[in-house]
């Protein structure tokens, strides 16, 4: 086995970014990815000859100038992507059930934006000029967010302003409210203790601009890994790291795969979730405070997700999202009381593969509370893996998936009709492929009242081991971009 200057593990787009700014540098580096495709979230599944995304149903700020175009024309893939751009007047569309003639609009570019609402809240310019303003704003404070290389400094005050009190301020008008809040899906959820940056990373980059991918999120992995080749890395798919080698001073020599290979390097960087991280350790390399911290992490919500493959020109493609709520508290909840219908979901498509209007497939998701799935949880299936979950699983999801689809047709009272087959995940999908312990969407919740416990450093008490991805820090495609140049700034 060779030995490296550094070894990644995990290749969602946090670890595959790390290690090519790495191999940029001149570095020689390795990739480890358990599963049998690369990318983490960015991964696609195809069924029926369809190809659905697991992750990345839409993505922003990709037009030239902005964050993730100039971090993505840095490393050389930009100019490689086959892009969609949704509708610039309402790429999302918030709806809710008690006013069903009505589609609220998220529009592009912030002045479109406000233009686009005020047609539905003509006495609220004030409130959506001051909300625009503070989106704004509010990014201009993480320097790398607007593609500046400055030193990641934490400012409290900043990232402890809390989401709901800002709104507060800015309009007593509750539909309003819950309209500005409609993608929430973004990050899943909104509580009391929700920070006010969080919503506004999540949402600015779409204003600026919306696009979706027309060959999946997997071709961002294909193109970075066709870059990672001509720089050398080497990549090792069903690679299941499953523990260190660590000397007398708690440096990692080695990691260890399943198969018993020893992996050696002179610097790790974890991409995994930070809690998966920690049961390969063990306690003792870290800190006693540090080791429960991340223990008490507690992760953002789950989803239910059904794939549909739809019959050829049945159903109009639709070039935006949507984004609907059974009415305007149901916003600020997540988890739907036991044995209720969904009280939310999000309704994405993929573009045509032909120009007739009409797409090949759609994925609804809603919330899902994975204690609904604990009776099978100590069941694994993965491609790698595979382990059917037992008929009572099977006859579950289908009564979840009949019960969303039931929702989702009293608006599009169509769809059922147009479907061809269907396919379901659940949080305990996301969990055996992507590695949260719950199977969480976006890691783990940030929280205005205690947010130092939720800042985590790439540095670690190991003093050659780093970190990087959606665990540590921001989700989403600019989040863990960002959190991939943090990390490899400070590996010497």
């Amino acid at each position: 086995m060779n030995r490296y200057d550094t070894i990644v593990i995990g290749s969602g787009l946090s670890g595959l970014y790390t290690a090519l700014l790495l191999a940029k540098r001149g570095k020689k580096v390795a990739i480890v990815e358990k599963n049998n495709q690369y990318g983490g979230n960015l991964q696609t599944f195809s069924r029926n000859k369809v190809l659905f995304d697991t992750g990345v149903h839409y993505l922003g700020s990709l037009a030239e100038g902005e964050v993730l175009y100039n971090y993505f024309k840095e490393v050389g893939i930009m100019e490689d992507l086959t892009l969609e751009r949704l509708n610039t007047d309402a790429y999302d569309r918030i709806c809710f059930g008690d006013t069903p003639a009505i589609e609220y609009p998220h529009a592009q570019g912030y002045e479109n934006f406000i233009r686009q609402l005020l047609v539905y809240f003509p006495e609220e310019e004030t409130a959506l000029r001051r909300y625009a303003e503070e989106m704004q704003a509010v990014c201009d404070r993480f320097p790398l967010y607007r593609n500046r290389r400055e030193t990641e400094r934490y400012d409290i005050d900043l990232l402890s302003r809390k989401l709901l009190p800002f709104l507060d301020a800015i309009t007593t008008n509750e539909r309003l409210k819950a309209v500005l809040l409609g993608s929430n899906f973004l990050y899943a959820g909104v509580s009391e203790q929700t920070p006010l940056y969080v919503h506004a990373l999540s949402v600015n980059s779409y204003i600026q601009s919306a696009w979706r991918l027309k060959k999946g999120g997997s071709q961002i992995t294909n193109l970075l890994i066709k870059q990672l080749r001509k720089l050398r890395v080497e990549l090792f798919k069903n690679t299941e790291i499953t523990g260190f080698q660590l000397d007398t001073q708690h440096s990692i020599t080695g990691a260890i795969s399943a198969d018993n290979a020893v992996f050696e390097a002179d610097s790790f960087v974890s991409a995994i979730d930070i809690k998966a991280l920690l049961q390969l350790t063990g306690k003792t390399p870290f800190k006693p405070s540090f080791y429960n911290r991340v223990m008490r992490l507690q992760p953002v919500a789950s989803v239910f997700s059904l794939h549909l493959v739809l019959k050829p020109k049945s159903f109009p493609y639709l070039p935006y999202n949507v984004y609907w709520f059974s009415d305007e508290a149901s916003v600020y909840r997540t988890y739907p009381e036991a044995g209720a219908a969904p009280h939310t979901y999000m309704l994405s498509m993929s573009p045509p593969r032909e120009e007739d209007g009409y797409s090949d497939n759609a994925t609804i998701l809603t919330y899902m509370s994975p204690e609904e799935v604990a009776p099978w949880a100590d069941t694994f299936n993965t491609k790698n893996a595979p382990n059917d979950r037992t008929e009572e699983y099977e006859a579950f999801k289908a009564a979840k998936a009949e019960a969303l689809l039931a929702v989702v047709c009293e608006k599009y009272p169509t769809l059922r009709e147009a479907i061809a087959y269907s396919y379901t995940s659940t949080p305990l999908t996301y969990r055996d492929y992507i590695g949260n312990p719950t199977g969480a969407i976006y890691g783990y919740q940030k929280n205005a009242d205690r947010i130092m416990e939720s800042v985590i450093m790439p540095q670690t008490h190991i003093k050659n081991l780093y970190l990087t991805g959606q665990s540590i820090g921001m989700h989403g495609l600019v989040g863990v971009t960002i959190k991939a140049v943090v990390c490899a700034e400070v590996i010497p």
